[in-house]
């Protein structure tokens, strides 16, 4: 038996929940966050560092800050991935999908102003009303992309 609407769609995720691992990588981000705002006097927003390290802003980190940030972030998944038994890292197989996704999300970086990083992790640390607004519609925008997927029969 399966419970109805989002609670039974919910279930399957659920099954392999692994709060543990959640715990462990918000705390890995919420150290880095801190460490980067504490050492640095600046806020860990992953879309501003990738600008910083490509040359699209001239403010912010130092770029070599930003470019040893930047290239942190896959090539620890990737370490993780090696270290650790049962660790999979998954990429899209088209590099056509992986620019597209890319674009997409960098867009919308610049349209909110800041991405999950700067405005879920740091912005909401800080008690930002426009981090809080932002994270609603991004988590908003999300959810309702995964209901849309779903209706159209799409499961991931």
């Amino acid at each position: 038996m399966t419970a109805p609407g989002f609670i039974g769609a919910l279930a399957p995720v659920l099954a392999r929940a692994a709060p543990g691992d959640g715990l462990a990588g918000g705390m890995l981000i919420g150290l880095a966050a801190a460490l980067m705002l504490l050492g640095l006097g600046r806020i860990a927003g992953v879309s501003g560092l990738v600008a910083r390290a490509t040359g699209l802003a001239d403010a912010g980190p130092p770029r070599a800050i930003a470019l040893a940030f930047t290239a942190g972030l896959p090539l620890g998944g990737w370490l993780v991935s090696r270290a650790v038994a049962g660790v999979a890292v998954h990429m899209p197989e088209s590099p056509l999908v992986l620019a597209i996704g890319g674009l997409l999300v960098g867009f919308g970086t610049r349209l909110g102003s800041g991405c999950t990083s700067g405005h879920g992790v740091c912005g909401l640390s800080r008690l930002s009303p426009r981090s809080l607004v932002a994270t609603m519609l991004f988590m908003g925008a999300g959810f309702a992309t995964v209901a849309a997927g779903h209706g159209f029969g799409l499961k991931g």
